[in-house]
């Protein structure tokens, strides 16, 4: 087998396993919350603690990717594992709100095992596989989402949420041998060059549509999180009459990653003849109204359906989005965008969560629905005014500066 291959698969796991030991700790989060006796503010504390993640990794990002194009991908994600498993080994041990805010802010530092396998896969993978490769490892990420609920609410309905984040951090761990043992990196060459954000962002400013490309993974990002810190908190005041709440709030924040699964392939193939820009903008249109719909359902099945459906057209989104980035970029700074991609992300990832636990805070909940749907539409027509910059190419000269 090639090594592309080889790299690929145990890639594919480590992503697949890192994804779930996420999701098994960060959406059980605001009920931990409650359960450490943080009765007052709880959706407040609950988007702080959300939001300082993203915005440490902000700030971390663009040092990381300076060090990856100096010694190497691979120990990048060896040592995001390893601090991922220290981090959340030690969440289970957490007796009060300040320490999770702490360990919280060490992941966003210290964290970047997906970007950088996804890195390392674009530059160790033949050209006229990348888009093979890039897709197979979004359904790791997509597959261990799923499971990563349903792991820890049934954890935590057995043995409680220590116990479940303390599996989450044996599953990372277990990851990163995989990726010390198996994964080799043979076509890198350390940078010469004295890497700039400043300058790379320069760049970027140039080339407009990979502009526009940042700023809809930054709205589309921070939409997103306006919800997370509040949904599991939402979820279980539907499902407050249930006997296995924990459990359940699993599976329903488990359903649009099994949409996505079962139709974000669907979604590849189309984009693949019509273009990554008129699939973003229906991925967008439907995740809008999907989330607005999710208003008007007050029983838990009729609101578990909405989000299936919602989840059928958002799991288009993010993968149109990294097409957008390969479509608008020439390969020689293609990893510096995706980079610059990744920090609109967490910007937006850190932007979300403080204004749902906002709104959450001092208005009724619904009204976080109403504003990330809204973000969204707003996303979606950014797509339809600029379409046509989004089905252009790149231009070397102004990417390049050649």
């Amino acid at each position: 087998m090639p090594r592309w291959k080889i790299n690929l698969w145990v890639l594919w796991i480590g992503v697949f396993f890192t994804a779930a030991s996420f999701s098994m700790v960060i959406p059980f989060l605001p009920i931990f919350l409650l359960q450490i006796g943080v009765h007052e503010n709880t959706e407040m504390w609950s988007g702080l603690i959300f939001s300082s993640a993203f915005f440490a990794g902000a700030i971390a990002t663009p040092f990381w990717g300076n060090l990856a194009d100096k010694y190497g991908r691979k120990p990048m994600i060896v040592r995001a594992g390893f601090a991922l498993f220290v981090i959340y080994t030690l969440m289970a041990f957490v007796t009060n709100p300040y320490q999770i805010l702490a360990l919280r802010i060490l992941q966003g530092l210290l964290s970047g095992f997906i970007p950088g396998a996804i890195a390392l896969i674009g530059t160790n993978t033949p050209s006229d596989k990348v888009g093979y490769a890039l897709s197979l490892i979004s359904s790791a990420a997509a597959s261990g989402m799923i499971i990563g609920p349903l792991l820890g609410g049934g954890i935590a309905e057995l043995a409680g949420n220590r116990w479940a984040f303390g599996s989450g951090g044996l599953i990372v761990g277990l990851a990163t041998f995989l990726i010390i043992f198996w994964v080799k990196e043979e076509n890198f060459k350390p940078s010469k060059i004295k890497g700039s954000i400043i300058s790379d962002f320069k760049v970027a400013m140039n080339n407009r549509p990979f502009l526009l490309v940042i700023i809809l993974t930054l709205v589309t990002s921070c939409s997103i999180m306006t919800i997370d810190p509040i949904l599991p908190l939402y979820i279980a005041d539907l499902s407050s009459t249930s006997n296995y709440a924990s459990l359940l709030t699993g599976v329903i924040i488990a359903l649009p990653g099994i949409a996505s699964v079962l139709f974000a392939p669907r979604w590849g193939k189309w984009a693949d003849k019509v273009g990554f820009h008129r699939v973003l903008f229906i991925g967008l249109m439907g995740g809008g109204l999907g989330i607005l719909a999710q208003i008007l359902f007050t029983q838990i099945w009729g609101f578990s359906i909405m989000r299936f459906v919602y989840g059928i057209f958002f799991c288009a989104v993010f993968p149109a989005l990294n097409g957008l980035v390969v479509k608008s970029t020439p390969e020689d700074f293609r990893g510096r965008a995706f980079s610059l991609n990744q920090t609109a992300n967490q910007i937006g990832g850190m932007i979300g969560p403080i204004i749902g636990g906002f709104i959450g805070g001092i208005f009724p909940v619904q009204s976080v629905f109403m504003v990330t749907g809204i973000l969204l539409l707003v996303a979606m027509g950014t797509v339809y005014w600029n379409a046509g910059d989004l089905k252009g190419t790149f231009k070397r000269e102004v990417v390049s500066g050649k």
